[in-house]
């Protein structure tokens, strides 16, 4: 397999939709911790996507995260992943996330390859039983 980029970078603009306040928190008009969350797994995935043979897919497995400062609604916030290791199946990113003043959070996140049939067969057998 060819050498493939190791970052990669998505950012999304902050919504009312993506607010603490939006998911029952007590927070204001700011980014939630569940989206950064998000945010940060949506980066690696499409990072992911450059390693994967085809038929396969990836599955997030585990993520760890540290909201270290809040981000209002209309602030474009920006998710940096790293592929930091292959290990067989698992793929390990190492994600830091900036707004337009700095950092904001950082964390690492776990993706597992499978492949894409049958992953969508397990989902269905498990739906129809």
């Amino acid at each position: 397999m060819a050498e493939q980029a190791k970052e990669y970078s998505l950012t999304w603009e902050v919504t009312d939709e993506m607010t603490a306040k939006r998911i029952g928190s007590a927070g204001s008009k700011i980014l939630s911790t569940p989206n950064m969350v998000a945010l940060m797994e949506a980066a690696s995935l499409e990072l992911a996507k450059e390693y994967l043979e085809e038929g396969q897919t990836t599955v997030g497995a585990e993520i760890t995260c540290r909201h270290l400062a809040p981000t209002p609604v209309g602030m474009k916030v920006t998710a940096v992943t790293k592929l930091r290791s292959i290990e067989r199946r698992k793929m390990w990113f190492d994600i830091e996330v900036f707004d337009e003043k700095g950092k904001c959070g950082e964390g690492s996140h776990l993706r597992i390859m499978v492949n894409s049939k049958a992953m969508a067969e397990k989902g269905a057998a498990k739906s129809e039983s």
